[in-house]
């Protein structure tokens, strides 16, 4: 990309260059090993005109998202309670029913929707990977398979009609089209209906040194700033905005058609983003140099670990995971396997640096005495599910922001 993802300037400043990495979802079956998989550049770059941050190479969606994609939401009971609770406080507060419409763009295996379902009110999905639409329709939840976007949208609502309430979770950074995106959530909107949209906040992205989350299939990371000038772009209202923990530190955002109030929770982040001086390249100018010390910190963690004549593991094969592994050289040498609740990657291996996922009673079986946490935003999680492994006296190291052991 030479222009913005978002507003087409070709005013872009990188600040961080990871290198050549191989797609973070791309994990191999034992008959590709043999092969070299495609890697492609991780530059990110800020936009100085609308204040995007984003990565300037573009994977083919179908590349991503293909018959082989291996993430399916419901194996994070983290994920899990996080959409009940939203879909609950959704129907509550806008007093959904039996005559009212759900969407979820990138819905995946039906994690979030089955809570609408359940409450009798009438939703659908779309999504752009056969294995969790399969899943989803095998749970009774209507899913298109396709790539959502403007000329989708208008389709979708000429047969079904405008929705009440659309959720895009975690998908906007994951879109090649961010306008076509948008302007398909304008269309699919009720005049009163709201867009639920959550993404990762650049915030404590950039504070907390976590550049294991920029992969290929993240082009954007949002600040409140980017986000305001491209929905204002298609006719719509930043209404208000909640922060979560989830993800390393997400924003939830409510948006609407253009005439809806706006609260004063959005101006003032909008304020506080200008004191912090998110609006401006300079807060992202050090953000190699903070990574480049992570990452010698890690791998010598590490090193000194394995010096000693212990053994180490790697708990969830998640797409940050490929990125943090590879990005740090800490390969199947280093690594002796990688645990994961998900069948699907079950006898595959980690791109690049080739560590088999085996499933998580590995752990208890071969006692690594240390197991590196990869999807550290669901630590508390992991740590819980695997009691019994540190009762045995197995230890966990936390990578992000700072490597520590627990």
């Amino acid at each position: 990309m030479t222009s913005c993802r978002s507003c087409g300037s070709e005013d872009l400043a990188v600040f961080l260059a990871l290198g050549d990495l191989p797609l973070s979802d791309g994990f191999l079956f034992p008959h590709q090993l043999a092969e070299q998989e495609a890697r492609y550049p991780l530059d990110v770059a800020f936009c100085k005109q609308c204040t995007l941050v984003q990565i300037l190479e573009t994977v083919p969606p179908e590349e991503l998202f293909g018959q082989d994609y291996p993430y399916y939401s419901s194996f994070t009971n983290t994920l899990l309670e996080h959409s009940r609770a939203n879909v609950e406080e959704l129907i509550a507060t806008r007093r959904l029913g039996a005559t009212s419409l759900a969407l979820e763009l990138a819905s995946n295996d039906g994690y979030l929707l089955q809570y609408y379902a359940k409450a009798g009110v009438p939703c659908f999905g779309v999504d752009p990977a056969p294995g969790p639409v399969h899943a989803a329709r095998a749970r009774g939840i209507d899913t298109v398979l396709d790539f959502f976007g403007l000329e989708v949208a208008k389709s979708l609502r000429a047969e079904r009609g405008p929705v009440d309430v659309l959720h895009a979770n975690n998908v906007l950074a994951h879109v090649a089209d961010t306008n076509g995106f948008v302007a398909g959530i304008a269309t699919m909107l009720k005049d009163d209906g709201v867009a639920v949209v959550e993404v990762p906040y650049v915030r404590p992205l950039i504070e907390h040194r976590e550049f294991d989350t920029i992969y290929h299939e993240h082009l954007c990371y949002f600040s409140v700033h980017a986000l305001d000038a491209l929905f204002a772009r298609h006719g719509l209202v930043l209404q208000d905005l909640r922060d979560l923990t989830i993800h390393g530190g997400s924003l939830r955002l409510f948006v609407g058609k253009a005439g809806i109030e706006r609260r004063p929770s959005v101006d003032q982040r909008l304020e506080l983003e200008q004191q912090l001086g998110i609006d401006d390249f300079a807060f992202y100018q050090d953000f190699a140099k903070r990574v480049d010390e992570l990452r010698a910190s890690l791998r010598s963690m590490v090193l000194d670990i394995k010096a000693r004549g212990d053994r180490i593991a790697a708990y969830g094969a998640a797409a940050k995971g490929t990125i943090l592994l590879n990005a740090c050289g800490l390969g199947h040498e280093l690594i002796d396997f990688v645990v994961d609740r998900n069948v699907h990657k079950h006898g595959r291996f980690i791109p690049g640096v080739r560590i088999e996922i085996q499933e998580p009673e590995a752990l208890l079986r071969e006692m690594p005495e240390y197991t590196l946490i990869l999807p550290w935003n669901f630590k508390d999680e992991i740590l819980e599910q695997q009691a019994e492994y540190r009762a045995r006296g197995g230890r966990f190291i936390i990578p992000v922001p700072d490597p520590v052991i627990v």
